[in-house]
């Protein structure tokens, strides 16, 4: 479902949405960020503008994975110690989420899943530690502590800055990727498969000068 339109609270400009589901967008105009009560934005903060990358991935970027089709619409900016990644916000063509990981030229492509039993507090998780899920086993691979830098676009709920935040990178027996984010308590569980942009059939890529 797409067509919601809207104006800024803040500038009055206005806003389109792309995903009629959206709970969050992000003005681009003055980086305020909206939050959606029905058909009123209400801004509840400033987004930083997010730093440029390399990345060929933008909004509006077009897609497949598998049998799904998928459309960039927003998207989370963290940084870390060894540098910093985008988590890109699709909207699926069934009309669910989905989030490409995109650090350093390695692309991850994940949903939420609901995990099979509670997931381990993200602070008391360790390398090498292992979950079950659907019976695969996870073993954690590595553990980022990582904070928030900005926000673009539509995001599937209303986002609050926090200064620091665990990520648990895991990989399957089967090779499948999953990630337990501890920004909410219970922590979130994303699961996935590490892909490479050709298999994604990209459309409407940045374009870099000299291209």
């Amino acid at each position: 479902m797409t067509g919601v339109r809207a104006s800024c609270p803040n500038c009055g400009a206005q806003i389109d949405f792309r995903w009629a589901q959206a709970v969050q967008t992000t003005c681009a105009y003055c980086q305020s960020v909206l939050v959606r009560r029905d058909l009123d934005l209400e801004k509840v903060g400033t987004s930083a503008v997010p730093p440029l990358t390399p990345s060929p991935i933008q909004l509006g970027t077009e897609g497949r994975f598998g049998n799904t089709a998928f459309t960039v619409v927003g998207r989370l900016v963290y940084r870390w110690s060894g540098g910093g990644w985008s988590e890109w916000h699709c909207r699926c063509t069934d009309d669910t989420s989905a989030w490409l990981s995109d650090a350093q030229a390695e692309y991850v492509f994940t949903r939420q899943a609901a995990p099979e039993r509670p997931l381990p507090r993200v602070t008391d998780m360790r390398v090498g530690e292992r979950i079950k899920h659907h019976g695969q086993t996870f073993s954690v691979t590595s553990i980022t502590e990582a904070s928030y830098v900005g926000t673009e676009g539509e995001l599937p709920f209303a986002y609050e800055a926090v200064a620091q935040v665990l990520f648990i990178d895991l990989r399957g027996d089967a090779g499948d990727f999953a990630t337990i984010d501890g920004s909410e308590d219970p922590p979130l569980l994303f699961v996935g498969q590490p892909v490479e942009l050709r298999q994604l059939e990209l459309r409407n890529l940045r374009e870099f000068e000299g291209w």
